[in-house]
């Protein structure tokens, strides 16, 4: 029931991510203006919320990477990524697929346009 459960709610999210990807890249700018107001904060206060998840403890490790066997020393590839897509990138739009994500698999976005 669990790993139902987490593809449901992993699908959601991915849709979630390419419906505002295609509102970034197709809608007018009154529309796009509303929803940079209503998504923005919500994409920040997500972000502010994982990377909190991911603050070093006082040996310097991720608490949320780590494990009891194998400590991951920070910065971990969340702050990892987070400083290459919202400072490095220069908020810039990235244009990527998941299959790096999904490990391997096709995005629905892209195999949904092929049909």
């Amino acid at each position: 029931m669990d790993e139902i459960l987490g593809q449901v709610l992993r699908s959601a999210v991915w849709e979630r991510l390419d419906m505002l990807t295609e509102l970034a890249n197709r809608a007018d700018a009154p529309s796009l203006l509303s929803v940079a107001r209503s998504e923005l904060p919500r994409l920040t206060e997500g972000w502010r919320s994982m990377l909190t998840a991911h603050e070093p403890d006082a040996k310097g490790n991720c608490p949320t990477c780590s494990s009891r066997w194998r400590q991951q020393k920070a910065p971990c590839s969340v702050w990892r990524a987070a400083y290459e897509h919202l400072v490095a990138g220069g908020l810039a739009p990235q244009h990527t697929t998941r299959r790096k994500a999904e490990g391997g698999r096709k995005s629905r976005r892209l195999t949904a346009s092929a049909r």
